[in-house]
């Protein structure tokens, strides 16, 4: 009978983000290839350490522990081959992590797998391969280096940018075109309307049912909605996720002010936002993901 994944949360994750890989990449962008190739079988046997996106792994797949079973898979997808890829499994046996699943592509995009390995979520440091994934409908980010990590904690804290990101764009569209006034006048208008849903919305769909596995007094997964919205703008986004029928733990409508210090108190293991700006801002303080979607992504021609 052939084995499916459909009742598990299902991460699919680069090499580049789960490991550093920063020195044998300068050898791929100086030399090559195939100079590539030879150092990493000549370095097979060295561990690589943690990348930025490494506790999140880690702590995804202790939730399998804390629930006595596997409803977390992570699945490695990365542009090696096979044979330059044994680096990164010996790293992920010495690190005890439960990932046995891995699609090699031999340079190629890896997005094509994330349909038949039905995953939720896609992080890479490959910015293409991220559009692309956005592109065919999946929740995806860009991982940045230089996110601190939080002090060691068995809770796992998520937080997600609105529009865009766990919403669509249509109300920053409206925003940027009109400016703050005729944002907010749309928003109060159609306050009663729900927000279509952003690329994020499956996968904090997916995280919300995983958490409710859990005593809602005891749970280890927190999610928080960190956005520059603020009244009258908030009273859409609640009923949207009151529509939705999903949960956030916490939502911070900011208007405007800058996002780090209020990351940075709520702990995050990890955010998400769509605008390279607030990126930049947020990966001194927190592991960071862009999504390369909406308005303020579009690529001009």
């Amino acid at each position: 009978m052939a084995k499916t994944i459909d009742d598990k949360l299902v991460l699919a994750i680069s090499s580049r983000a789960l490991f550093d890989l920063s020195e044998s990449h300068k050898v791929y962008l100086s030399s090559g290839v195939e100079a590539y190739r030879q150092y990493q079988i000549e370095h097979e046997d060295e561990i690589l350490e943690p990348g930025d996106a490494f506790p999140l792994v880690e702590k995804l797949l202790n939730l399998n522990a804390s629930l006595g079973r596997a409803r977390v898979e992570v699945i490695l997808v990365s542009r090696n081959s096979a044979d330059t890829g044994l680096r990164v499994f010996n790293s992920i046996h010495h690190y005890g992590l439960a990932i046995s699943r891995a699609a090699f592509v031999g340079g190629r995009s890896p997005y094509p797998y994330l349909k038949a390995f039905g995953c939720d979520l896609f992080l890479s440091t490959h910015a293409e391969d991220v559009r692309s994934a956005l592109d065919a409908g999946f929740a995806a980010a860009t991982i940045l280096s230089g996110g601190a990590s939080r002090a060691a904690s068995d809770e796992l804290r998520i937080a997600f940018d609105g529009d865009a990101v766990l919403f669509s764009d249509e109300s920053e569209r409206v925003y940027q075109a009109g400016g703050l006034e005729a944002f907010q006048a749309s928003e109060r208008e159609s306050a009663r309307e729900p927000l279509r849903g952003g690329p994020f919305k499956g996968f904090l769909a997916a995280l919300n049912l995983l958490q409710r596995e859990f005593p809602e007094d005891d749970c280890p997964i927190r999610t928080a909605l960190v956005t520059a919205r603020s009244a009258p703008a908030h009273e859409r986004v609640i009923r949207t996720l009151r529509e939705w029928d999903i949960r956030l733990d916490e939502s911070l409508f900011l208007g405007g002010l800058t996002k780090s210090a209020f990351l940075e108190a709520f702990a995050a293991d990890v955010f998400f936002d769509d605008q390279a700006g607030h990126c930049e801002l947020a990966r001194e303080v927190v592991a960071t993901g862009h999504v390369p979607h909406g308005i303020s992504n579009e690529q001009k021609v």
